[in-house]
């Protein structure tokens, strides 16, 4: 299969990749919607929500600063690193993410969306001014921004709240202008993520989905891969660079 989509994809020159927890899961990260991850072990829908934060401000920071730590001692895996080696092979090329890991941008991956926001980073709750983390937060000392004096939160976006307008309009933006599209270790039922695959096919771009398992988009896709990331990604990138060496 990886050899018909190389030929099938060896002239696209407009590319983008939407990547979801599979890719993450390939480094170790725990994933929420795992049978072993976090979803099953900690009511995250309970924690990740601004009324958690307003009730309980330090238990949710223990909860992020736990998180953190976990994936401080995460590394890229070849999945990655191959779509860092991908960004060169194109004349456009975008990586949206689902993941707040920042785990792409670590690879060396430089245009990125992340949908979700990165938890590496910080904001304030009121003006959504960025925060700088020159230390580590303190639970039960939560710092306030010097603009307005709101308390700072984790820069990712929570249950109940809509996604970035000026991220999400480019995501959909860039994926109606490829000519290529790749859906990477994402279940598709998450939207609108999932709505970005299928906006990039009506507008004519070859569809390739790379997963362990089926998905909903499976069906709708013009190559499906069914392997993981880290095997399959390298595999492709080497075989792309043959083929435009040619």
């Amino acid at each position: 299969m990886v050899d018909e989509v190389v030929q099938a994809i060896a002239n696209c020159r407009r590319c983008v990749v939407l990547t979801g927890a599979g890719i993450s899961a390939e480094s170790g990260v725990p994933t929420f919607r795992g049978k072993e991850g976090l979803w099953g072990k900690f009511k995250a829908e309970e924690l990740a929500t601004m009324h958690a934060f307003v009730a309980n401000p330090k238990i949710v920071w223990e909860w992020y600063n736990w998180r953190r730590q976990l994936l401080s001692e995460v590394n890229p895996n070849p999945g990655h690193y191959a779509l860092k080696e991908m960004e060169e092979l194109f004349d456009r090329f975008v990586l949206i993410t689902q993941n707040v890991d920042g785990l792409h941008a670590a690879a060396g991956s430089s245009q990125i969306l992340e949908l979700h926001g990165n938890i590496t980073k910080n904001k304030c709750i009121d003006c959504n001014r960025p925060f700088d983390m020159a230390d580590d937060i303190d639970p039960a000392a939560i710092p306030a921004c010097e603009h307005c004096g709101g308390k700072i939160r984790p820069d990712v976006v929570w249950f109940g709240e809509m996604l970035d307008s000026e991220t999400i309009d480019s995501a959909f933006a860039e994926s109606e202008r490829a000519d290529l599209f790749f859906s990477i270790g994402t279940s598709a039922l998450i939207h609108p993520a999932a709505s970005l695959p299928v906006a990039a096919k009506r507008s004519g771009a070859t569809l390739v989905e790379i997963n362990t398992e089926p998905t909903p988009l499976t069906g709708l896709a013009d190559y499906f891969v069914e392997a993981c990331s880290g095997e399959a990604l390298p595999r492709i990138v080497e075989q792309l660079r043959l083929v435009r060496s040619h």
